[in-house]
C-alpha cells in the first residue's frame, strides 16, 4: 500500500466535503479561501516514521543504587503480573528516559521530543512519583499534568493505576493521582476538592476554570508551592493557543506561589529543520517563551538510536522525495510558530520572564 496515495485520497475526500458547504460571494476572498485550501491550511502534511530501537539506558534497581530515585521505585516502578499486580521484572529504560530523570534532579526545566512509541510519559512519571515518594503523599498537589485531550488523559489515567497501584493492598499506591477534566460527576469532584491528590491530570481549559470558580479554589490552595506542571503534546499550542497557554502557565505560577516550579513539556516532533544542535536551540527559544523560565538548549532531550537505525534513517530521508515531506521540511515543524506567540499576542517580558507593563 502507498500510504503517500492514501494520504492524498483522504485529503481530497475531505477538501470535497469542505468545499461543499463553502459559498463566498466576494470573488477575491473567495481566491484567497481557495488558495489556502489547495496550499493545505486545513490538514498537516504526513508524518511517517518507522518504529525505531532506543538506544537503552540502565534498568531502575541501577537507578535506586546511584541514588537518582527513591528505594520504593524498585516497586513501583517494574513490570507487573495480574491480576496480583506483582513486580515480575525490572523496568529498563531507554536512554532518553533516563536523560529525563537525571535532568529532572536538577530542577530545571526540560522538554522531551522523541518519537511515538519512546516512552516519554514515564519521562516526568517517574521524578514525580520519586518526588512524592521522597516528600510524602498527601501534603498538596506536587505535580499538575496537562493533556490537550481528554482522551488522553483517561488513557494516562488508566496507565497510571497500573502504574502505581497495582501490587499494593486494596489497591492503593503510595502516590495518589485524580483526573480532573470535566468528564467527572459531582461526587468524585468532591471527593477530589476535599482530599487533592498529589498528581492532577487535567486539560488547559479545566486548569482555567480552577484559577477562576470559587468552588475549586481549594484544589489551587491545595497546590502550593507547586513543583511539577507538565504538559503533554506540547507542540498542540502554538499561536494565539500557545498565547492563552503561556499566559496561563505565569497565572498558575503565581497563584500557586511556586517559585521553584519546573515544566516539563513532551512532543514526538518540533522542529526539523537546521542541524541537531539548531533544533535544540529553536526548541529551547520556544519552550522558554511558553514556559516563561529558562530552558537551556541541554535539556532539550531527544531520542538516541542504536546505530543500525540511525543508518537505516539516514537512507530514508536521502530516499524521501516526496513534495509533502519537502514542504514539511521547508515549514520547519510547528516550533517557528509558537516563537513567535509573545511578538504577536502577549505582552513582554524581561530577561527574568517577568511581565512588563505594555
Amino acid at each position: 500500500m502507498d500510504v503517500f496515495d492514501l494520504r492524498d485520497r483522504l485529503v481530497k475526500d475531505y477538501a470535497s466535503y469542505v468545499r461543499s458547504f463553502i459559498n463566498i460571494r466576494d470573488g477575491r476572498i473567495g481566491e484567497l479561501v481557495e488558495r489556502k485550501l489547495h496550499e493545505g491550511a486545513l490538514w498537516p502534511d504526513p508524518l511517517i516514521q518507522l518504529n525505531p530501537s532506543f538506544e537503552p539506558g540502565t534498568s531502575i534497581p541501577e537507578v535506586v543504587s546511584r541514588g537518582l530515585l527513591h528505594e520504593e521505585c524498585r516497586r513501583v516502578v517494574a513490570i507487573k503480573s495480574e491480576p496480583a499486580g506483582e513486580p515480575s521484572q525490572s523496568l529498563q529504560l531507554y536512554k532518553h528516559q533516563l536523560d529525563a530523570v537525571e535532568a529532572a534532579r536538577t530542577g530545571d526545566s526540560y522538554v522531551l521530543t522523541t518519537g511515538t512509541g519512546s516512552g516519554k510519559s514515564l519521562s516526568y512519571i517517574i521524578p514525580i512519583v520519586d518526588f512524592v515518594l521522597r516528600n510524602g503523599s498527601g501534603k498538596s498537589i506536587k505535580a499538575i499534568v496537562v493533556y490537550p485531550m481528554n482522551a488522553l488523559a483517561n488513557s494516562q489515567h488508566q496507565e497510571l493505576h497500573k502504574f502505581i497501584n497495582l501490587g499494593y493492598p486494596d489497591l492503593k499506591g503510595p502516590v495518589r493521582f485524580a483526573r480532573f477534566t470535566g468528564q467527572e460527576s459531582e461526587e468524585e469532584r468532591h471527593e477530589i476538592r476535599g482530599n487533592p491528590p498529589d498528581i492532577l491530570l487535567t486539560n488547559y481549559v479545566m486548569l482555567e476554570l480552577l484559577l477562576i470558580r470559587p468552588y475549586d479554589r481549594r484544589l489551587i490552595e491545595m497546590a502550593k508551592g507547586l513543583k511539577f506542571l507538565v504538559f503533554d503534546e506540547l507542540h498542540t499550542y502554538r499561536v494565539r493557543q500557545g498565547a492563552d497557554v503561556a499566559m496561563l502557565i505565569r497565572r498558575v505560577r503565581e497563584a500557586c506561589h511556586a517559585t521553584n516550579l519546573q515544566c516539563i513539556g513532551t512532543s514526538a516532533t518540533l522542529s526539523s529543520k537546521g542541524s541537531k544542535a539548531d533544533q535544540r536551540r529553536i526548541i529551547a527559544d520556544m519552550a522558554t517563551r511558553l514556559f516563561g523560565a529558562t530552558v537551556s538548549p541541554d535539556r532539550i532531550i531527544g531520542e538516541t538510536l542504536r546505530a543500525g537505525d540511525r543508518r537505516h534513517r539516514h537512507e530514508r530521508r536521502r530516499r524521501d522525495s516526496r513534495p509533502q515531506v519537502e514542504r514539511r521540511e521547508r515549514r520547519g515543524g510547528c516550533a517557528e510558530d509558537i516563537r513567535s506567540i509573545h511578538q504577536v499576542y502577549a505582552r513582554p517580558v524581561d530577561r527574568d520572564h517577568r511581565w512588563l507593563d505594555s
